[in-house]
């Protein structure tokens, strides 16, 4: 048997920053799950990961205007998104989730960097 050809659709990962979803997250996320699902019935070996931009100034802010703690108000809007993504069926591949509040995300961006400042390429 031949292996299959692999695709790799990959959404802008949303800011988990509010309440919850607002119209232009699906509208933009209907496109690439689309086109995952047409790869996937050609045969393909599709990877349509979803993932959280949920470090930094979007986040703190939240955090600041309901006093809570960004740790605390990122987890509950993390879990609320997926909720609502769920709900609108997108063939997301749940088991490779990441949020770039996981420290062995925030590990390995850090080490890219440290490779990056080493050799002169960032400052």
């Amino acid at each position: 048997i031949l292996p299959k050809k692999k695709k790799y659709v990959l959404d802008m990962f949303p800011y988990p920053s509010g309440a919850g979803l607002h119209v232009g997250h699906p509208e933009g996320y209907t496109a690439s799950d689309v086109m995952a699902r047409y790869y996937r019935m050609k045969g393909y070996d599709v990877l349509h990961p979803i993932g959280w931009d949920s470090f930094g100034l979007p986040a703190e802010q939240f955090a600041i205007q309901t006093g809570t703690q960004p740790a605390v108000t990122t987890s509950a809007n993390i879990a609320n998104f997926k909720r609502q993504l769920k709900m609108l069926g997108f063939s997301y591949d749940w088991k490779r989730e990441i949020a770039t509040t996981d420290i062995d995300y925030v590990k390995w961006t850090q080490w890219i960097f440290l490779k990056l400042y080493e050799r002169g390429l960032a400052k």
